[in-house]
């Protein structure tokens, strides 16, 4: 019965992407937020380069951007985020993501709903915050 317990747990995982306060994008589609999780989108609109701040992909906590937003396994997602370095930095926890987030120009991080601060801006995904019904990164 734990193992279920925990199942349901990791599935109503709530995520929310967030930039530093000085990027202007507010809002991303699902289709322009996996281009920059799969390396195809390298630079904002006003050219600073994007850095992409998450949890170990093979982590509970990150199973639905892998599945979602990189479209891989939970392996190839460690073997891609190895193989990107110069693009993807791996956080110990969502503290460490919003700290690097919010001293970082063109980082984006992801983050559980439940651990955002002031010191970052939400972005939202096809015009939707993480708390509204049809968010994309919505464990459910």
């Amino acid at each position: 019965m734990l193992v279920a317990t925990l199942s349901c747990a990791v599935q109503a995982k709530q995520l929310a992407i967030v930039a530093d306060k000085a990027n202007a994008t507010s809002n991303l589609t699902a289709s322009e937020l996996a281009r920059i999780f799969t390396a195809h989108s390298r630079n904002w609109p006003d050219g600073k380069s994007i850095t992409i701040v998450m949890r170990d992909p093979s982590s509970a906590d990150m199973q639905l951007v892998v599945r979602k937003l990189m479209n891989m396994t939970p392996e190839q997602a460690h073997a891609f985020v190895l193989a990107h370095r110069d693009a993807i930095m791996v956080a110990d926890s969502d503290d460490a993501v919003l700290r690097f987030v919010s001293t970082s120009p063109g980082a984006i991080g992801v983050v559980d709903l439940y651990s955002l601060t002031q010191d970052v801006h939400v972005v939202k995904i096809d015009g939707k915050l993480p708390v509204e019904q049809g968010y994309l990164l919505r464990g459910n």
